[in-house]
């Protein structure tokens, strides 16, 4: 095991150092990780809302279809967008191939029906006391559907927190259409799989232990946000 402790070791010496391919990777993964967020949050989130919330033709369809989304394979995932931005399909004309936002594209709609699908079931769980009471108060139907955004804000912050760690764990996608080019798109999955295939395990090390650190800071706003959760919940009960 004495090679476990020297690549801790080395692990450590990188990261006080700076290591400019450590960084690197670190940068990659921010960036990539940053753009998929935005794009699934901002897309995912009323969509979410409004199949949670509102009544529909077709609402059972496509619940379902957003709730099979989520074993989507992330391999095929990164199939079908590297056709799309490939050289030679629909959006190769814009060189996203290779690149951090193409990569974004398909940790993108990995995230989306997380966020679509457990944005709606967090909406639909809300006390129906709660929409019948803003409408006693005389609000619109756009206040209504405001106070119960803000009802939901704890599960939604919960959704978006899991589905960041969804993604910035993934590595199909990221190696499929970032390439794993050093300095440009290679995140810290990709390098970990890569060193650890040539047996250089103090990047690999290094770059597990920045991994770590993110999970457990994840894990700490989920706990933060179910006891907040609760605890609004704990107070709407004992007011009434």
């Amino acid at each position: 095991m004495d090679y476990l402790s020297q690549g801790v070791t080395q692990a450590l010496a990188l990261l006080l150092h700076m290591d400019a391919a450590t960084l690197s990777a670190i940068t990659a993964t921010l960036v990539s990780t940053a753009y998929a967020m935005t794009a699934a949050m901002l897309l995912g989130l009323p969509c979410g809302f409004a199949l949670g919330y509102y009544d529909f033709p077709g609402k059972r369809c496509l619940r379902l279809i957003s709730d099979t989304l989520l074993a989507f394979p992330t391999v095929l995932i990164g199939l079908l967008v590297y056709a799309f931005i490939t050289y030679r399909g629909p959006l190769g004309e814009y060189g996203l191939l290779f690149t951090l936002p193409g990569m974004a594209i398909g940790q993108a709609v990995l995230a989306l029906p997380i966020v679509i699908s457990w944005t709606a079931q967090a909406v639909e769980g809300l006390d129906p006391r709660c929409r019948q009471t803003l409408l006693t108060l005389g609000a619109s139907g756009a206040q209504v559907a405001w106070g119960s955004l803000k009802e939901a804000r704890y599960e939604i912050g919960m959704v978006c927190v899991t589905a960041f760690g969804r993604v910035i764990t993934e590595v199909g996608i990221a190696m499929m259409l970032g390439g794993n080019i050093r300095y440009e798109t290679r995140t810290m999955t990709t390098a970990i799989a890569l060193e650890t295939s040539k047996g250089e395990f103090a990047q690999g090390i290094a770059l597990g232990l920045v991994l770590l650190l993110m999970a457990f800071v994840v894990n700490l706003a989920l706990a933060v946000l179910r006891r907040r959760g609760r605890g609004d919940h704990g107070r709407r009960g004992g007011g009434a």
